[in-house]
C-alpha cells in the first residue's frame, strides 16, 4: 500500500537538496486525513533542521487536485459516536483539528522557503496548506475556494484570518458563497504569488535542480522567485470574474448589516453573469447558520494574530460538531448524497447575532487549558 504522502529529496547543482512532499490520495482528491497531516508535520520538521535541504516543494499526485479539503468522513463518524452532544466528547475532532491547525501554522512559520504547487482544486484544507507557503504557485487549472457554507462549517484552517484581511466585503462574499477563483483572481487578491502553466511544472522542477543553492533562506527565496518569474506564461490569463465584479461585490457585501449582505447576494440569482448566479445559488442552498457564523467570525478575528485566530477557530470548530449544521451538511452532501439538508436555523433571518454566540464558548471542562495554548509562543 502506498503512503498517502510521498517524500523524496532531489539533487541540485551543488551539495544542497530539494525536499519534495507529494500528497498521494488522488482517489479522494488528496483530501487531508489525520495520517497525512502527521506525516507532513514530521517530515517538514526533519527537513527544517537538515542543513542539506535548501527548500521544500509541496505538490500532489493525480493532476486533478492539489487538495480538495479535509477528512469529512472521519469527522462525521466522530460526530455520530458523540451521543452526549458535548463538544469536548469527540476525541477524533479534537485530535484532527489540533494536528491540522498545527501543521498549517508550521507552514506559515517555516524557516525555509516552501513552494506550494496549487494546481487544480485547492479548497478547504488545501487552502490551509497553500496559504502559509512562501511561494504560492497557481496554474490555468486552479479552482480555489472555501466552500464550507455548503456543509455547515466555516472557512477554518486559518481561512478566517485570510479572508478578514482581504478588501472589505470580499472576504464576506467568498465565505458566504464558496465562490471559486481561478489563477488571475487569486493573483489579484494576493492569495497566490506566481502563475505557471501545468505543462511547465516539470521543467520548473528541473530548473530548480539545475541551480546552486545556499544556506541562506533569504538568498534561496530570491533564486526561487527568479525561477518562477522566468516561467511566467507569455500570455496573460483572461480577467477573472471577481476582478470584473470587484467594486460591486465590495459595495454589496461590506458593512455590519448581515441581512442586507444576504439580500444582496441572493439578488444575484438573476444576474446575467453565470459566476455570480452560481455564487447566489450556493449561498441560498447553503447553511444560513454557517453564513452568519462566517460573517461574525471575520469581524471577530480581524485584529487577532494568526495564532490567536487558530485558537479561536479550534473552539468554533468543536462547537460546530454539536451546535450547528455540520453533521447534517456532511450527511446530505457526502454520506447520503440526497442534497436535501435540513438546516437549523432555516433562514438567514433566524440566524441572529444572539444565536451565533454559542459557537464562541470554550468547550473544555473548567481547569483545562486550550490545546493550542503554546502556538505562537517563543
Amino acid at each position: 500500500m502506498n503512503s498517502p504522502v510521498l517524500f523524496r529529496e532531489l539533487d541540485t547543482a551543488n551539495d544542497k537538496k530539494i525536499g519534495v512532499a507529494t500528497l498521494n490520495a488522488p482517489q479522494s482528491l488528496n483530501s487531508l486525513s489525520l495520517e497525512m497531516c502527521k506525516l507532513l508535520a514530521a517530515q517538514l520538521s526533519q527537513w527544517e533542521s537538515d542543513e542539506r535541504i535548501a527548500f521544500v516543494v509541496l505538490d500532489a499526485a493525480g493532476g486533478r487536485a492539489f487538495c480538495a479539503g479535509g477528512d469529512l468522513q472521519g469527522i462525521y463518524k466522530g460526530m455520530l459516536e458523540n451521543v452526549s452532544r458535548d463538544p469536548w466528547n469527540n476525541p477524533y475532532a479534537r485530535e484532527f483539528f489540533e494536528v491540522e491547525y498545527r501543521l498549517d501554522y508550521q507552514i506559515h512559520t517555516y524557516a525555509k522557503p516552501l513552494v506550494c504547487w496549487g494546481s487544480g482544486i485547492v479548497m478547504g484544507g488545501g487552502v490551509g496548506l497553500m496559504m502559509g507557503a512562501s511561494h504560492r504557485v497557481v496554474s490555468e487549472t486552479t479552482r480555489f475556494a472555501m466552500p464550507e457554507v455548503s456543509i455547515g462549517l466555516f472557512p477554518d484552517v486559518g481561512g478566517t484570518w485570510m479572508l478578514a484581511r482581504l478588501p472589505d466585503g470580499i472576504g464576506n462574499f467568498l465565505a458566504m458563497t464558496g465562490a471559486q477563483l481561478g489563477a488571475r483572481d487569486c493573483m489579484r487578491l494576493g492569495l497566490a504569488d506566481y502563475t505557471v502553466a501545468t505543462s511547465q511544472w516539470d521543467a520548473v522542477l528541473a530548473q530548480m535542480q539545475a541551480q546552486s543553492w545556499t544556506g541562506s533562506a533569504t538568498e534561496n527565496a530570491t533564486i526561487l522567485r527568479q525561477v518562477m518569474l522566468a516561467n511566467k506564461p507569455s500570455e496573460s490569463l483572461p480577467q477573472g470574474p471577481l476582478e470584473t465584479h470587484f467594486a460591486a461585490i465590495r459595495e454589496a457585501c461590506d458593512g455590519e448589516d448581515f441581512d442586507a449582505v444576504c439580500a444582496s447576494i441572493a439578488a444575484w440569482a438573476s444576474h446575467d453573469d453565470p459566476w455570480l448566479q452560481r455564487a447566489a445559488k450556493t449561498f441560498k442552498a447553503g447553511s444560513p447558520g454557517s453564513a452568519r457564523l462566517s460573517f461574525s467570525l471575520l469581524k471577530r478575528v480581524r485584529l487577532l494574530s494568526l495564532a490567536e485566530v487558530f485558537r479561536e477557530e479550534y473552539i468554533v470548530t468543536l462547537q460546530c460538531g454539536v451546535q450547528g449544521d455540520l453533521q447534517e451538511g456532511i450527511r446530505a452532501l457526502i454520506v447520503d448524497k440526497d442534497k436535501q439538508p435540513k438546516w437549523n436555523p432555516a433562514t438567514p433571518a433566524d440566524a441572529t447575532s444572539a444565536w451565533v454566540q454559542r459557537f464562541f464558548q470554550p468547550p473544555w471542562p473548567a481547569g483545562t487549558s486550550h490545546p493550542l495554548r503554546d502556538m505562537g509562543q517563543a
